[in-house]
């Protein structure tokens, strides 16, 4: 954090645990949101411009962030979804050639309050022990902070994709091929990554599968995104009237409603997957891929009654990480294969990708 003035702040969850702190980012009385943990070592400016995160308070599990700084160069979307930022130690001057503010500076600039000084080791063992609450962090009083916890909606049930998806289709220049990608929330490093083998024209979330065919791709790419995918049932019956008639490929969000489209149920996880660090066993080879996650809801694969193979396997936990639709060209991933910043471990898939979309030309 910066030299200057420290203006004391509160954290106060659902539950009434309190953490005192400084304010940090910009002013606010009161910030509400889901608060959950990260435990990621770097690529704090991925996180936090990263759009799954609508709704959600982070805190960062890693005691010192903002040591880099922060370059427009690294961020995952033209502006934060986050509703604020949780640390323990903000780092008072950035130290990186490639920096061209401190990460104070920037959650000022974009609107994001945070709270530094923060027991976070504390906190990320109530958040594990009781799962991911709404809290309340600012300057107000305790009462007036434990009220607006208490009155957060959360994420169950909402449907925050509508908040962060573009609202006008545009394209990306990449490969010969020609791929449509619904934006539930997409990543910029995701774009980079179809970019090296195909051409996007990047969609709404609200498209029809109509318009979609229409276009005559070569394959349709199924974005990340915040929240409940039983919360965007529009989504669903788009993905389902398209399943079979196009190669397609889903990550994370895009999973989840791929799954749901075949009749799959997803479930909320106590406190999520966020982190760069997560094993995921590719069940075909016996291959160990370290992964960089970032979700609350998993799918049930027992659900979709045979239609599927499980392809990935969380080692933590055994959750469902990734499926191949039997009767169909069309795969999908829970985790982020395009993990900006890293690890790179699964970025085979976006070939697998264009594999697909080859035999489908075939």
């Amino acid at each position: 954090m910066s030299d200057g003035e420290i203006t004391p702040a509160h954290l106060v969850l659902a539950d009434g645990s309190v953490f005192e702190g400084e304010a940090i980012g910009a002013a606010a009385a009161v910030t509400t949101g889901e608060v959950v943990f990260n435990t990621v070592l770097t690529g704090y400016q991925e996180v936090v411009t990263d759009p799954s995160y609508a709704g959600q308070i982070v805190t960062f599990t890693y005691p010192h962030i903002g040591n880099y700084g922060t370059t427009s160069d690294d961020d995952e979307s033209a502006r934060p979804f986050c509703r604020g930022v949780i640390v323990r130690d903000l780092a008072r001057r950035a130290s990186n050639h490639r920096s061209t503010r401190s990460l104070d500076a920037m959650l000022s600039i974009q609107g994001v309050s945070g709270i530094a000084g923060v027991d976070t080791r504390r906190l990320t063992r109530v958040l594990r022990d009781t799962g991911s609450m709404s809290g309340a962090f600012g300057t107000g009083s305790y009462d007036e902070l434990l009220a607006a916890a208490r009155s957060e909606a959360g994420t169950e049930g909402i449907d925050l994709v509508a908040t962060v998806s573009t609202d006008r289709a545009y394209r990306v220049d990449g490969g010969a091929r020609r791929v449509v990608a619904f934006d539930f929330g997409i990543k910029s490093t995701i774009l980079r990554c179809l970019a090296e083998i195909a051409t996007i024209e990047v969609v709404p979330a609200s498209t029809s599968a109509a318009d979609v065919l229409a276009m005559k791709p070569d394959g349709v790419f199924l974005s990340n995104g915040p929240g409940d995918p039983s919360a965007v049932p529009y989504a669903v019956e788009t993905i389902r009237h398209l399943v079979g008639e196009v190669p397609v490929f889903g990550i994370c969000l895009g999973h989840q409603l791929l799954s749901r489209a075949l009749g799959g149920d997803t479930f909320k996880l106590p406190f999520g997957h966020h982190g760069g660090n997560h094993p995921v066993r590719h069940e075909a080879s016996g291959r160990i891929e370290i992964t960089s996650q970032n979700h609350n809801y998993c799918v049930d694969p027992a659900s979709l009654g045979g239609r599927v193979e499980v392809t990935h396997l969380n080692l933590n936990d055994h959750t469902n990480e990734g499926m191949r639709v039997l009767d169909a060209p069309a795969f999908s991933v829970q985790y982020h294969p395009e993990a900006g910043p890293g690890p790179h471990d699964s970025r085979y898939l976006f070939d697998e990708f264009a594999r697909l979309m080859t035999q489908g030309a075939n």
